[in-house]
């Protein structure tokens, strides 16, 4: 996951014209070294899709519940 997210990220910075020498090496949550948060694998899941962050896959499978990223829910809680 960590390998994919950094040559994803590299893909975008070239097209972007986006320097990367501030976060060389450190990806979604602090990857490799530590995961500071379920939210940021969770992201790296539903924008490149399931089987690249396990972690984030185990998220969203543990959120379905109550989340869907294919079901837009911009209303307030009490609609």
């Amino acid at each position: 996951a960590h390998r994919l997210y950094v040559a994803f990220r590299h893909e975008l910075a070239v097209r972007l014209g986006d320097d990367e020498s501030r976060i060389t090496n450190v990806s979604a949550g602090g990857m490799p070294e530590r995961v500071k948060c379920l939210h940021a694998l969770l992201a790296q899941t539903l924008v490149m899709g399931e089987g690249v962050n396990p972690i984030g896959d185990r998220v969203l499978e543990a959120v379905t519940e109550e989340f869907s990223p294919s079901v837009c829910r911009c209303g307030s809680l009490d609609d």
